[in-house]
């Protein structure tokens, strides 16, 4: 049970294409399972579409579409990105499906039988770009309309009829849990406005809506569909077959290990998602990570504003790999940043290019020349081997302890770091000056081999492609690569054949 990882994105509402910031969560997200996998876990990787709401059956009505063909056709290209940012998800998860029905339509039914929501009359402000409400105080004025502070969206003032959950109830119960598992939100300054808010006072939460029909019918009123946050966030069970607790995939899986989300949906995940699951006697996941937003200029990408970067067009340019290795490395995790072109090409031009992928063509090539073409014989290590060698066996649990933290800056540091350190001892042992010491040469030319299998390991969960056909080399496959085994100074087989490795980054000639 202990070796089981469940991680998800933010379930994504396709009311538009895709952009850059939903492809930051999905990589990220898929970054963490990769490396759990070949740390040894059983991981399960969600993520989906959530395509209910007023603002997608606005949008639907814009396109002369009724809502679940647009949903589909929407819904396709994250499907579509999903494969092309090389995402390992297990499940795609759409919450117009009928196990996703089932199981939202369980949770409402359990709330309601726990008197946990009640009917009564709804009126405030709600953005319905946000499928958010909002307080008189999260409210200001700009160009003569009411813009949401924290988004920056238009809201409008609604009055109806609406079931509400007894959020402030559970204003108690939440700083409990939030004392009591002081790792629950990430990074610590979300956490801290999450407390803040909850301790300003919570009120009911309005959890239906009348003034429109696309959603999740509420079960003993039809009049009425299930608000769009209370459906949506119950994607994370209903892909475990909730409410099917017995279910194999719910008993390994749930509470998730971790929701990573932009942190303009914290409070829902932070808040409501912990509440309504205490609420229904149903364990809260065990941490949710909010990291920034991946900003177009000094603005948070958004349709109205246009300033929408295509992932797309990004990849079509440079690859996927470096894409990858740009938003990872540059990005300080937890934090907003912004994709450059300028240092995007400087990544891969100085780092993968030159520092790894120089390492792996240089070695190969001299082994090739003078190896054979195989995998050479030890001597003995020198202590300028064991320097290089043994700094992965020493920061084994560091490692480990960063991606458990989600500490990304310094998991990718020490790659970089080890990276210089490789290149370093390659040209300072000077093998082409000890051919006449065969012993020597071959130790050498050894632990540059073994650098090479160490760094990619360590690569894989953010460059997968890249990383794989290094790893090749060595003819490991993708099912066998396995991060416990960079203790290991000795793991490659003497006399054992190579293969062959191509360019594996092209310089990006600047042309401007």
């Amino acid at each position: 049970m202990g070796k089981n990882y469940y991680i998800t994105t933010p379930i994504y509402y396709p009311s538009a294409k895709p952009h850059m910031g939903h492809a930051y969560s999905s990589i990220l997200a898929d970054f963490f399972a990769r490396f759990k996998r070949i740390q040894g876990f059983n991981v399960f990787f969600l993520t989906g579409t959530d395509e209910h709401g007023q603002k997608i059956q606005r949008a639907a009505k814009e396109k002369n579409k009724d809502p679940q063909s647009f949903c589909d056709e929407i819904s396709e290209n994250f499907r579509k990105l999903s494969k092309t940012l090389n995402l390992s998800n297990n499940d795609f998860i759409r919450t117009t499906e009928s196990r996703h029905l089932k199981s939202a339509s369980h949770l409402w039914d359990k709330l309601e039988n726990n008197k946990e929501i009640y009917l009564s009359k709804y009126s405030g402000w709600y953005s319905v770009s946000d499928e958010a409400f909002y307080a008189e105080n999260e409210i200001q004025e700009l160009d003569g309309k009411k813009i949401a502070t924290n988004s920056g969206s238009e809201v409008e003032w609604v009055e109806e009829e609406s079931y509400f959950f007894r959020l402030s109830k559970w204003e108690k119960p939440l700083l409990d849990f939030y004392k009591k598992n002081p790792k629950f939100i990430l990074p610590e300054s979300r956490k801290n406005e999450v407390i803040s808010f909850v301790k300003s006072g919570l009120k009911d939460l309005s959890v239906s809506r009348k003034s429109f029909s696309w959603g999740i019918k509420v079960p003993s009123n039809n009049d009425h569909v299930i608000y769009v946050w209370l459906d949506a966030l119950t994607n994370y069970i209903s892909a475990l077959n909730y409410p099917n607790q017995n279910d194999i995939l719910y008993k390994n899986f749930w509470p998730a290990d971790l929701h990573l989300i932009g942190k303009d949906i914290l409070r829902f995940h932070a808040v409501y998602w912990p509440a309504f699951l205490l609420a229904s006697n149903i364990a809260p996941p065990k941490r949710v990570y909010g990291h920034g937003w991946i900003l177009s200029g000094d603005e948070k990408m958004s349709k109205s504003k246009g300033n929408i970067l295509d992932p797309i067009e990004v990849i079509d340019k440079y690859g996927i790999d470096p894409l990858r290795y740009y938003l990872i490395k540059e990005v300080s995790f937890g934090n907003d940043g912004n994709i450059s072109k300028e240092k995007l090409e400087n990544c891969i031009n100085s780092d993968l290019a030159n520092n790894y992928g120089n390492l792996c063509q240089r070695v190969i090539s001299f082994i090739e020349k003078n190896s054979s073409f195989k995998v050479p014989k030890i001597d003995k290590f020198s202590e300028d081997d064991l320097n290089v060698l043994n700094k992965f066996q020493q920061n084994y649990k560091n490692l480990i302890s960063y991606i458990d933290n989600q500490n990304v800056n310094s998991y990718v540091s020490f790659i970089v770091d080890n990276l210089f350190a490789a290149n370093k001892y390659f040209n300072d042992q000077e093998p082409w000056k000890k051919k006449s010491d065969l012993k020597r040469l071959n130790t050498i030319n050894y632990v540059s081999l073994e650098l090479i299998r160490k760094l990619s390991i360590l690569l894989y969960p953010i460059i997968p492609s890249s990383a794989l056909k290094s790893l090749n080399i060595f003819g490991i496959k993708e099912n066998e690569i396995d991060f416990n085994s960079i203790v290991n100074n000795e793991s490659l087989i003497p006399n054992s054949k190579l293969l062959k490795i191509g360019i594996l980054f092209k310089k990006v000639e600047n042309n401007d």
